[in-house]
């Protein structure tokens, strides 16, 4: 039994054998992608090792220094430790507890150790957009869409907004080509649908009598798929694994209200499936989340922020799309924290088509529960607050209001709901098109075409602008020079400056590039601060980092009076060696030669103190 009523589309029987058209297609169309991502980051493609994109240095900097992290660790042979003091010694930061995309950092180690980290964000990043668009469309293809329909919805999600300004360095959102397989893997469950029968028959999303995985071992086989897929989530980001979650309970709850009769007697089967897929996930990695619940630095209360989305944002384009003006692009920067946060934009022409599309074929079960999960999520984006330009409103009536304080849910970011909420919108955009196709088959050809020329004029403001980039910090002259003549061990502790914590990065990308030092004090992360809250770059010496780093960007020295906070600094530090970008005569030298005295030696434009 299904939850879904029988669809127009699935009534008639389907050839087990595949048209040589559709063959083509099913390459044909990822390989559009593929080319489409690859003309996004030509720029980067210009110099992969070099270049980065221009607006996120930082983000793009630690997930450099996460994949180095990750390649080092298999270099020796073994996983990376979920908890370090390879950043921020001596006290360390937990893995787990950050966005340290450590199943690409696996997976890309060999690249990483030959051809530099940041190589191995721009194969990311190509393969983020490309394979979120092409695993969509498989997707859709999967639950009957046309290929034509399947490749806009998949081409709506891949490249939305949400995912390309997510580019601009949060890999592990931009990477978001699980939660399609997830959702299907949930829906096959509480469906009864697998992806083909006997023969090779698909069966439809609403055959009255499915067998697989309807069947025990059906089930059991598609659980044990859900729970890889969302292990491996996991290890890519959390995030988005809570907002797929979500969305797949919407979804099934939407497909339940229809027939909850038929709900419960599918209850069994999917709770089956289900269980094998907790199973599954809590072999995997079931360790990682005690180490980042129990273990050593977990947080124990929510981050000191949030941020939600904004009504402005869906039908304003940001200056990152080929369609806008400078005074869009000027609102939209004013409106959000950074470009990597301003996701909802979906335009003016496709929320109509999406709303007129929702309203018209309402009756169709794959158009209602798509458009229901699309609605819902896009209001899960505005937070708990609801917001317009200059006021701001209780927004008791708001979903996500009643859900923001629950465990597991404090720390998610209301606003990257878009990502989820483009997909169904893409989803709704595919099965709404199919259905107008269809309701007029004896209609003269440019009826039939209307509907495709419709959905494509929608689509046409989010075509995005290829990423415009910047040189990534480069290594100061000596530094290799430098770590050689040191010859510390792995585990040295060394004081780098200038430091790296939330407002610079440039040692951290220098470690990222050269694999030294082996353990740097200091490091833009999260972690937990004095009360355990979830905050960045935690620590009792950030003030005393904050003043070197003024020094080495020019400032004057305070006086004397902060000279011996800064011994009290590295007495807690404890560095085996302090390793500075600057020069004997600079204001930074001159303090640190009056904290430790004259250095060891200076090798290009570093000078070194062995302590």
């Amino acid at each position: 039994m299904s939850l879904v009523p029988p669809s127009v589309e699935a009534s008639s029987a389907v050839d087990d054998r595949p048209s040589r058209a559709q063959t083509r297609a099913r390459w044909l169309v990822p390989c559009c992608y593929l080319l489409a991502a690859v003309a996004l980051t030509a720029r980067l493609w210009a110099d992969p090792a070099g270049r980065v994109q221009a607006g996120d240095v930082r983000d793009v900097d630690l997930f450099a220094w996460f994949l180095r992290y990750a390649a080092t660790a298999v270099s020796h042979g073994r996983l990376p430790a979920l908890v370090t003091t390879a950043l921020n010694a001596p006290q360390g930061i937990s893995l787990m507890a950050n966005t340290s995309f450590l199943l690409p950092g696996v997976l890309l180690a060999p690249l990483t150790l030959l051809a530099g980290p940041q190589t191995s964000l721009t194969v990311v990043l190509t393969l983020g957009y490309a394979g979120s668009a092409a695993s969509l469309f498989l997707v859709l293809r999967r639950w009957q869409a046309s290929v034509t329909a399947a490749a806009l919805g998949g081409a709506v999600y891949g490249f939305s907004p949400a995912l390309l300004n997510s580019g601009f360095g949060h890999y592990h959102l931009e990477f978001a080509v699980l939660p399609p397989l997830i959702i299907d893997a949930v829906l096959r469950l509480v469906t009864g649908h697998g992806p083909a029968g006997p023969g090779g028959h698909r069966a439809p999303w609403g055959h009255p009598r499915p067998r697989w995985p309807g069947a025990p071992r059906g089930a059991v086989r598609t659980g044990a798929w859900l729970g890889l897929l969302a292990a491996a989530q996991v290890f890519i980001g959390e995030e988005l694994l809570v907002d797929t979650a979500l969305a797949s309970l919407l979804l099934v709850a939407v497909l339940a209200a229809n027939k909850p009769r038929t709900a419960l007697h599918r209850a069994r089967a999917a709770a089956g499936g289900l269980a094998t897929a907790a199973a599954v996930m809590a072999l995997i990695c079931g360790h990682a989340l005690w180490v980042q619940i129990h273990g050593p630095l977990s947080e124990h209360s929510t981050a000191a922020y949030s941020l939600a989305g904004h009504l402005a944002s869906f039908v304003i384009p940001p200056g990152q799309l080929l369609l806008h003006t400078p005074a869009s692009a000027a609102v939209a920067s004013s409106l959000r924290a950074g470009v990597s946060e301003y996701l909802g934009y979906l335009g003016l022409p496709l929320l109509a088509v999406l709303v007129a599309a929702a309203i018209r074929f309402w009756r169709d079960p794959k158009v209602r529960a798509t458009a229901v999960t699309c609605l819902v999520l896009e209001l899960f984006t505005l937070g708990g607050t609801l917001t317009t330009h200059r006021f701001g409103y209780l927004g008791d009536l708001l979903p996500w209001h009643w859900l923001q304080g629950l465990p597991g849910l404090a720390e998610v970011l209301p606003d990257r709901f878009s990502i989820l909420a483009d997909g169904a919108a893409g989803a709704l955009l595919a099965f709404s098109l199919d259905r107008a196709r269809s309701s007029a088959p004896q209609a003269p050809g440019w009826r039939r075409r209307a509907p495709v020329v419709v959905a494509v004029l929608a689509i046409l403001p989010l075509i995005p602008m290829p990423f415009q980039t910047a040189p990534a910090s480069p290594v100061p002259a000596g530094w290799q020079t430098a770590f050689g003549r040191l010859r510390l061990t792995a585990d040295a502790r060394v004081l780098v400056v200038p430091i790296p914590i939330l407002r610079g990065t440039e040692a951290m990308r220098w470690q990222a590039d050269t694999g030294e030092p082996g353990s740097l004090i200091g490091g833009y992360f999260l972690g937990a601060n004095g009360i355990g809250q979830a905050s960045f770059s935690p620590g009792p010496t950030t003030l005393a980092a904050r003043y070197l780093d003024q020094l080495w960007a020019g400032g004057s020295p305070s006086g004397s009076s902060f000279m011996a906070q800064l011994r009290a600094d590295l007495a807690y530090w404890r560095p085996a060696a302090i390793v500075a970008v600057t020069s004997r005569r600079s204001a930074l030298g001159r303090v640190l030669i009056g904290l430790v005295g004259p250095p060891t030696f200076q090798v290009g434009s570093v000078i070194v103190w062995r302590l």
